[in-house]
């Protein structure tokens, strides 16, 4: 095998250009389908029959099975699929992904597409500069459409010029193809490699283009074994996406590796019976002009025998899954829930998962808020530090929590994203930063009180109830904003109930400190006294403060149709 650094780089070049057609084609898709395709994974998903067929539908769309996988990962992270719905989705996913290897032994090497790239990109080129976001997106699927059968070209031309076939031929000569031996190590190859390229499509055109060589050794069984190897290996790209992501996310990911390896297990103790019986329905029915039709037609056929095979057993999987990866008994409150880095889907899915992330923060500070009201109420000394610990546990969990939310979201923004989206995420940035000021206001209260504890201050029972009446404001406050919070996604979103909430603290703040001057110069209680007194009143006004600006940060939203 001789060749040139520039054939190999060539080389690698075409299969670069493949999976970024791949990758751009698949995005563009997810792009127009928008909130769209959480619907229909949602909806669609309420038996097991439903998943898989959303499954071979949604793949077969995108044109990828990692990117379905994924999405559906993300989806069990975020709390909107349930594992067991999860499962069938995967099944269907590993149906759809073989439209690919059949798009590809129908076009891929008898067609030269390649010569058609050029004038679809001059179609593309309108699209792709439009201000519609939609257009846009059908523009970025038409580049990606045509960089992918490009690069298939390319990578066949590259291989002839590498000797590939020869190469390849060489390789077996030293091996036993007839042995059961050679076969799982095709498996083995074809997991290896898929692992590394991360793409399955790509790793299946690779053995299709082998298999359309004709090489020495290099039979129908050989790529057979190739392709579910590669069924393996692409359940690597969800394993990885869900390690930072919680228990249910890594429960689906490895569903998805217990039902391929399953699967490739199963259909090796009947390989050749399986590869003659798909040898015979494809001569008989499908004609002998495309081989290629062989290899396709036994990917679809695994993968429709495995989901066959368990589709009756998706609530055993999930006990088997839920046993090997058991829920940890920790408290789980200080780690983010729903978003983590090594999930990033499409922008809709990841806007999506920041805002419930962001209700679970708001929660976590209105907590917070009830420790503070705990704290006034103990007597004890050793439980009020103890719960004083607590709230500056909590107001470092909380900076923390904005500085993990805010980098996600950048993150987000990073990519190409409609003018509403961007909109949306600079509002949630000064969400989460108004929601940390409640937290910094949760941890001021804390040290009055403290403050209170060192200086061994009695309030007054009435100067208490006025502490209690500026509480119980901010529960009211608190409880609008969580229902603002629960309409973020919508248009007129109604803020009299907290403006109105604002304005009662603002005159009761006014009242007590009119009225504290004339109690302290009437000596009902000291000054000392008064100040830690007055300090609790204006930290409350300044909370609520920041809960206004919440609800004032989510009732901009303004949802507009994307064109």
């Amino acid at each position: 095998m001789t060749f040139s650094i520039t054939t190999l780089l060539t080389f690698i070049g075409s299969l670069g250009l493949f999976l970024y057609g791949m990758k751009l084609m698949s995005e563009a898709l997810q792009k127009v389908a928008g909130s769209k395709m959480r619907s229909i994974l949602t909806a669609m998903t309420r038996n097991r029959f439903m998943g898989i067929l959303t499954g071979v539908l949604v793949t077969a769309i995108i044109q990828s099975s990692s990117a379905t996988t994924v999405m559906v990962v993300s989806f069990v992270n975020a709390g909107l699929m349930t594992l067991s719905q999860s499962i069938g989705v995967i099944m269907g996913a590993n149906i759809g992904t073989t439209v690919t290897a059949w798009i590809i032994s129908a076009i891929g090497f008898k067609v030269d597409i390649a010569a058609f790239a050029i004038p679809l990109f001059a179609i593309g080129m309108p699209l792709i500069f439009s201000n519609r976001s939609n257009r846009k997106s059908y523009g970025e699927f038409i580049f990606g459409f045509s960089f992918l059968f490009m690069g298939l070209s390319f990578l066949q031309k590259g291989a002839i010029d590498m000797n590939f076939g020869e190469a390849v031929a060489d390789m077996l000569a030293h091996i036993q193809v007839s042995s059961f031996l050679s076969i799982l190590m095709f498996v083995f190859v074809g997991a290896v490699v898929t692992m590394v390229v991360q793409a399955s499509a790509a790793t299946m055109a690779i053995t299709l283009m082998l298999f359309d060589m004709h090489i020495p050794g290099f039979g129908f069984e050989q790529a057979a074994a190739l392709a579910m190897g590669q069924n393996i290996g692409t359940t690597i790209t969800a394993f990885m996406a869900s390690l930072t992501a919680n228990t249910q996310a890594r429960r689906a990911a490895l569903a998805h590796m217990f039902f391929n390896v399953f699967g490739v297990i199963v259909v090796l103790i009947i390989f050749y019976p399986a590869c003659d019986a798909v040898s015979w329905f494809v001569n008989t029915f499908m004609g002998e002009t495309n081989e290629m039709f062989k290899l396709s037609a036994f990917h679809t056929a695994f993968n429709v025998f495995n989901t066959l095979l368990l589709i009756g057993f998706v609530k055993q999987i999930e006990k088997f899954v839920c046993r090997v990866l058991p829920q940890k008994e920790q408290d789980e409150e200080y780690r983010l829930r729903f978003i983590s880095s090594g999930i990033l889907s499409t922008a809709e899915l990841s806007i999506l998962q920041a805002q419930k992330e962001i209700y679970v923060y708001a929660q976590r500070v209105q907590k917070m808020f009830g420790m503070v009201k705990d704290m006034d109420k103990e007597t004890n000394e050793d439980k009020f530090l103890k719960l004083f610990e607590r709230i500056q546990k909590y107001e470092n969990i909380s900076d923390r929590m904005e500085l993990e939310i805010a980098n996600y979201l950048n993150k987000v923004s990073e990519g190409r994203l409609s003018n509403e989206s961007k909109g949306k995420i600079h509002r949630m940035l000064r969400i989460v930063s108004e929601i940390e000021s409640i937290a910094d206001s949760c941890d001021n209260l804390s040290r009055v009180l403290d403050r209170k504890r060192q200086g061994k201050i009695q309030f007054l029972p009435e100067i208490q109830s006025c502490v209690d009446k500026m509480y119980s404001f901010l529960d009211e406050g608190l409880a609008a904003m969580f229902e603002v919070l629960d309409l973020i996604n919508e248009p007129n979103i109604d803020t009299s109930k907290s403006e109105s909430i604002e304005t009662q603290i603002n005159r009761y703040r006014d009242e007590l400190k009119s009225k504290n001057v004339t109690d302290v110069n009437a000596k009902k209680y000291s000054y000392a006294d008064s100040v830690v007194y007055m300090d609790l009143i204006t930290e409350c006004e300044k909370m609520d403060d920041y809960i206004v600006n919440v609800v004032e940060a989510v009732s901009e939203y303004k949802p507009t149709s994307q064109n």
